[in-house]
């Protein structure tokens, strides 16, 4: 599973994850359909693993879970975790990505356009 996460947001996961159960819980990066250009993305923590759609993987020490059949949109996607004036926040640099809305959360790739809707 080609997916990078920095070290920046790395840091920031590990200290999101004190507040779960540390045993099973993993992080859950996916694509959904909606955003205004198709398709946004989904970051967040789940403890249950379906073999059969699930592919695991641990990524700079984080134990990751995707769907498998998100895994040609996501393929060299990177994660990072910026600081600024305003606060911090996820990014997500996707090369599959053919097109990109302003807010940053909703693409288009090539295998699978979605259906836009409200960002």
């Amino acid at each position: 599973m080609a997916l990078i996460i920095t070290d920046n947001a790395r840091a920031q996961i590990e200290e999101m994850m004190k507040e779960e159960d540390q045993e099973t819980v993993r992080l859950r990066f996916g694509v959904k359909g909606g955003g205004c250009s198709g398709l946004s993305y989904s970051l967040g923590f789940d403890y249950d693993v379906n073999e059969e759609l699930d592919a695991k993987e641990e990524i700079n020490g984080i134990p990751v879970t995707i769907f498998k059949q998100d895994i040609p949109i996501i393929e060299g996607t990177t994660i990072d975790f910026k600081q600024n004036m305003m606060g911090g926040g996820f990014t997500i640099d996707n090369p599959n990505a053919i097109v990109s809305c302003g807010c940053g959360s909703s693409f288009k790739a090539k295998e699978r356009e979605g259906t836009p809707g409200e960002c």
